[in-house]
C-alpha cells in the first residue's frame, strides 16, 4: 500500500510539476530560431507563482459558478492525465472502458472554460468562446477517428494496452492527423496563437481575459497539462516503450516529449497563423488522416 501511495505522489509530481516545462521550451525554441535570447525555459513557472500571490479580480456580471467551473476544469484535466500511463508506471486509474472516460474529461474541460468565458458577460468572450467550441466540432471528431484506429489496432478499450505503437501506413497517417490535433487543442500555431493580444483575432486566450490571479495560474497550468497530455499520448502511440525497461523506458518517453515540443517551436516559427476560413479546411485534413488511418488498420484487421 506504501509502494502505491508513493507511486501515486511520483505520477502526481510529474503532471503537475513537469507539465509547466513544455511551454518554456517552445518558446525557447522560437526564440532560438529568431536569433534571440528569449524569455527562460522555467518562465511558466514564475508566471505561476506570481499570479498564486495575487487576488482574483471577477466581473460583475460572473457568478460563483465562474469559479467552480475553473477549477472544475484543472481537475479534470488533472484526472484525464492521470488516467494516462506513464511509461513503465502504466496507468494510475485504469480499467476497461477507460479512454471514454478520458475523452468525457477532455470534453468537461472544454466545456467548463467555455462556461467561465460566457459568466463573465463579455462579448469577446463570447465570441471567443463560440469560436473554440465550433473548431472542436473537427477536432474532436480526429481525435475520436484517432481513438477508434488504436482500438482497432490494439482489440482494447483501454488505455494501458491501447497505446500500442503499430508499424505500416496507419501508422505514419495516424501520427501525422495526431500532431494536426495536438496542435489545435492546444491552440497552437497555425490554428490559435497563444501569444497575440489582439481580441479578434483570438480563441483561447480571449476565453480567459477575465480570469487573474490564482484563477488564471489554473488555466494556464491546465492548458499546460493538456498540451503534456498529448505530447504523452502521442510518443506512447508511436514509440514501443512497453519493450523498454524501468529508466530507459522513462528516458525515451521524456526524449519523445521533448521532441514533440521542439517540433511544435518549428512549426511555430517558420509557419504563419492561418486565416480563420483555413482553419476548418486543416482540422479536415487532420480529419481525414485520422480517417485513412482507420480504414487502414480495419482493412489490416480484416485481412
Amino acid at each position: 500500500m506504501r509502494e502505491g501511495s508513493l507511486e501515486w505522489l511520483a505520477r502526481l509530481a510529474v503532471w503537475v510539476l513537469m507539465a509547466p516545462l513544455l511551454p518554456g521550451v517552445i518558446n525557447k525554441v522560437k526564440a532560438w530560431v529568431a536569433g534571440r535570447r528569449g524569455p527562460p525555459v522555467l518562465q511558466l513557472y514564475y508566471d505561476l507563482v506570481r499570479l498564486w500571490r495575487k487576488e482574483s479580480v471577477l466581473s460583475e456580471a460572473a457568478s460563483p459558478g465562474f469559479v467552480g467551473v475553473t477549477v472544475v476544469a484543472w481537475v479534470a484535466l488533472l484526472l484525464a492525465a492521470f488516467l494516462l500511463p506513464l511509461g513503465p508506471w502504466g496507468s494510475g486509474t485504469g480499467f476497461s472502458g477507460d479512454v471514454v472516460l478520458w475523452l468525457g474529461l477532455l470534453a468537461l474541460a472544454r466545456f467548463c472554460l467555455a462556461w467561465g468565458a460566457l459568466e463573465t458577460g463579455s462579448s469577446f468572450e463570447g465570441m471567443g468562446a463560440a469560436r473554440e467550441v465550433s473548431f472542436a466540432v473537427l477536432a474532436e471528431a480526429s481525435l475520436l477517428a484517432a481513438v477508434l484506429t488504436l482500438v482497432i489496432q490494439s482489440q482494447s478499450l483501454s488505455l494501458a494496452t491501447l497505446l500500442w505503437p503499430a508499424a505500416g501506413a496507419a501508422a505514419g497517417l495516424w501520427a501525422a492527423g495526431m500532431f494536426f490535433v495536438l496542435l489545435a487543442e492546444n491552440c497552437r500555431v497555425p490554428f490559435d496563437d497563444p501569444n497575440t493580444h489582439l481580441e479578434l483575432t483570438m480563441i483561447h486566450e480571449v476565453m480567459v481575459l477575465d480570469h487573474s490571479g490564482p484563477l488564471l495560474a489554473a488555466v494556464l497550468h491546465g492548458a499546460a497539462l493538456k498540451l503534456m497530455m498529448f505530447s504523452v499520448w502521442l510518443v506512447e502511440a508511436v514509440l514501443p516503450l512497453g519493450t523498454l525497461r524501468g529508466g530507459a523506458a522513462l528516458a525515451a518517453l521524456a526524449g519523445g516529449v521533448l521532441v514533440v515540443a521542439v517540433g511544435v517551436g518549428l512549426v511555430e516559427s517558420f509557419m504563419a497563423r492561418a486565416a480563420f476560413r483555413r482553419v476548418p479546411l486543416l482540422l479536415t485534413t487532420a480529419f481525414l488522416l485520422c480517417v485513412f488511418a482507420l480504414l487502414v488498420a480495419w482493412r489490416g484487421r480484416v485481412s
